[in-house]
């Protein structure tokens, strides 16, 4: 028989392997046959039946097969257009994935550059905060004279020359202080005494003794305080340390070399002397001294540094140790520097049983942030601390104006103090001592003589913005340009709508109350209208925009605030729940104006950081009596600056300066930021003034 070959046609791969797996059953190629013997079959194949040449079999076996190739035909340009749509449909589905790689590549590579200069802006905060500058390095020499004296190494008389010795050579370059620093001690008090005095400074020594200190420990104004003004009077030649619990809540990673001295100073306390551990390091180039109790432990293991019911014997046990430390130190200090009633005990005790002991030379200095918080405590209490209250407890010395009863620790700190410094950005002299003493205005009376006011300062090294590294664009008097810049970036920050035409209004507060949450609700009502009037005539170009940013620590109070945003429900406000560091510079930055529930600030210092970044301060409630002054009542050129210049401006007065006269309020505003308000400049002068004052005494 012969052989009958039956041959299929194989078909070609597809250009996708997805689409040749969904078609490979489809389009699998068929098997050759072949066949020798008649008969014989496999269950693969079966041999065709023969059939008669020309028969009607044969014709319609004929017809069959092309009538099989005509189908084949047809089929197979439907499959390959079939493959072609479905190439195409590959493609495309390609070309979208390729299009949201590359999306989130620039997305990643957008966040990697942020990232990026969020690092390098750390870094360079790092930098700033532990450069090992000249103050941060004869800090630690002082810090290691201590050392030596409380370990018996040399006498507290040799101490206080070698102090002198550092004092006189902090004009000397920073490598050639470090060198002395990297030597053994034996080493280090021979190349100190043959040292040259290359720059002698006349400067005072001050030593702090308080309660707090940024960003070591921070619970109100005083923290921030104590470092701007220590860090501007270093800066101006004099000699700061600072003496501090060491509580349990410090922020120890800001501080500097921090060590522990192998010596336990002992202070007396409740008729015996008990052991503390002493701590030593530099806190932006100011030496600080850390006292740890050892046997009344628990009193500085708490949570917070204030609020507990033996405040008294915690800060009381802590001055006392703080000038027991002084005496086996050695230290001789100008002016010793003590805060509110806290540490006011320190006066009293001085006087009565320590300036024998070598401080003839030493001056009393307190400053108070307010009087609304002064301590009243039964007079035998005093003998904790070795005074006397037989002795105290007297109108002219600890008894207390209203509770005779009862010792107050403030006002004896006013009494046994050579000057009292009260920190106020707008009261005067003359306001405090008649309707803000709480209690002592009797005794402010009789020693206004020795008191001063002093108003509160700010950081420029962080806060100018011209050098602000977290803005996006800096900006100065001289070149208002990044100011606008920032106003955008702040827009699209908040989601706002963006324009930099638009009048930005900001408001930042640390708390709030209720009468001040109602008057936002009608200072925004009322620019509300205002900027909707304005909308006929300049097509929406004007439209005022608000951002509050705060915290309030009442419920109450955050409710009230929340029910506030519910009413106003405007794409323009803005609201921020929680105070943001970052986002504070931003919005002082970008805004016009700045609503500010007192100029008398002093945990936040919106009025001196706005008029420093050209935004204008509006106060929240109008001007009154308050803000007046008298003939010649002591007031600060702070005070009578920015009451004159912004402390009868409203809200609305602004918004009418600002789109109507934009030359003049151009005019007010660089010249207010070309005001120097920082702590550098008013407040240190007249902390200078006092010491100097009181050393004459």
């Amino acid at each position: 028989m012969p052989i009958v070959v039956v041959a299929a046609s194989v078909p070609r791969l597809p250009l996708f392997p997805q689409i040749w797996k969904k078609n490979q059953n489809s389009a699998r190629p068929q098997l050759l046959h072949c066949s020798k013997n008649i008969g014989e079959s496999t269950s693969l194949s079966r041999d065709p039946e023969p059939t008669e040449l020309g028969s009607p079999r044969d014709m319609e076996v004929h017809q069959r097969n092309l009538k099989s190739i005509d189908n084949e035909k047809e089929e197979k340009p439907n499959d390959i257009w079939q493959l072609f749509k479905e190439a195409q449909q590959n493609i495309l589905y390609l070309n979208k994935q390729c299009l949201l790689a590359m999306e989130e590549l620039e997305r990643l590579k957008n966040e990697r550059t942020l990232l990026l200069d969020r690092v390098e802006q750390l870094e360079m905060k790092n930098q700033a905060n532990f450069r090992r500058d000249k103050f941060t390095i004869s800090s630690e020499l002082l810090l290691r004279i201590d050392s030596l004296v409380l370990n018996g190494v040399i006498s507290s008389m040799e101490a206080s020359d070698l102090r002198r010795l550092i004092i006189d050579a902090r004009g000397s370059s920073a490598d050639d202080l470090y060198g002395l620093n990297c030597k053994n001690d034996a080493e280090f008090l021979v190349e100190l005494h043959h040292f040259s005095k290359k720059s002698k400074k006349n400067g005072f020594h001050i030593i702090h003794i308080c309660t707090e200190m940024s960003p070591v420990v921070s619970e109100g104004p005083l923290a921030s305080y104590i470092t701007g003004l220590s860090s501007a009077l270093q800066r101006k030649g004099n000699l700061v340390e600072v003496i501090l619990p060491k509580y349990s809540c410090l922020n120890l990673e800001e501080v500097q070399g921090l060590r522990e001295v192998e010596t336990e100073l002992h202070s007396y306390f409740n008729g015996q002397l008990h052991g503390n551990r002493i701590w030593t390091g530099v806190v932006y180039g100011i030496g600080v001294t850390f006292i740890q109790p050892v046997y009344y432990s628990s009193l500085f293991s708490h949570d917070k540094v204030y609020g507990y019911s033996n405040d008294f014997e915690r800060f009381t046990y802590f001055s006392r140790a703080s000038l027991d430390y002084l005496v086996k130190s050695g230290k001789k200090p100008d002016v010793l520097h003590v805060h509110n009633w806290h540490t006011s005990i320190v006066g009293p005790l001085f006087w009565d049983v320590f300036v024998s002991q070598g401080f003839e030379g030493t001056r009393i200095l307190l400053t108070c942030q307010g009087f609304n918080s002064q301590c009243l405590e039964q007079p035998e209490k005093l003998a904790l601390c070795g005074l006397d209250s037989s002795r105290l407890l007297r109108p002219d010395r600890l008894q207390d104006n209203n509770k005779s009863h009862l010792v107050n620790i403030l006002k004896g700190g006013v009494v046994y103090s050579n000057k009292v410094i009260i920190m106020s950005s707008i009261h005067t002299k003359g306001r405090i001592v008649g309707a803000f003493g709480h209690g002592l205005e009797p005794t402010l009376d009789i020693h206004k003589e020795k008191l001063v006011i002093a108003p509160r300062g700010f950081d420029k090294s962080t806060w100018d913005p011209s050098c602000d590294n977290i803005l996006p664009q800096s900006y100065s008097a001289d070149d208002m340009k990044g100011k606008s810049v920032c106003k955008v970036v702040l827009q699209r920050h908040l989601d706002l709508p963006e324009g930099a035409s638009k009048i930005l209004v900001g408001c930042i507060y640390p708390d709030i109350l209720d009468a001040d949450i109602e008057k936002l609700k009608t200072l925004v009502w009322m620019a509300s209208r205002r900027g909707v009037q304005l909308m006929t005539y300049f097509e929406d170009l004007f439209k005022l925009q608000f951002i509050f940013m705060g915290s309030s620590k009442s419920p109450g109070m955050r409710r009230e605030l929340e029910i506030f945003e519910e009413e106003v429900e405007d794409e323009n406000v803005r609201f921020i729940d929680e105070y943001d560091e970052e986002l504070s510079h931003l919005i002082i930055s970008g805004s016009d104006i700045l609503i500010c529930p007192s100029f008398d600030d002093p945990l936040l210092q919106v009025p001196l950081k706005a008029i420093k970044y050209g935004a204008a301060p509006v106060p929240l409630h109008s001007a009154d009596s308050r803000f007046r002054l008298f003939g010649d009542d002591e007031s600060t050129t702070f005070s009578q600056y920015i009451n004159q210049t912004f402390g009868n401006l409203s809200l609305g007065q602004a918004i009418d300066e600002l789109k109507n006269n934009p030359s003049q309020w151009n005019t007010r505003m660089i010249d207010a930021m070309e005001k120097d308000f920082s702590w550098d400049s008013e407040c240190a002068d007249v902390h200078i003034s006092a010491y100097a004052a009181v050393k004459r005494l």
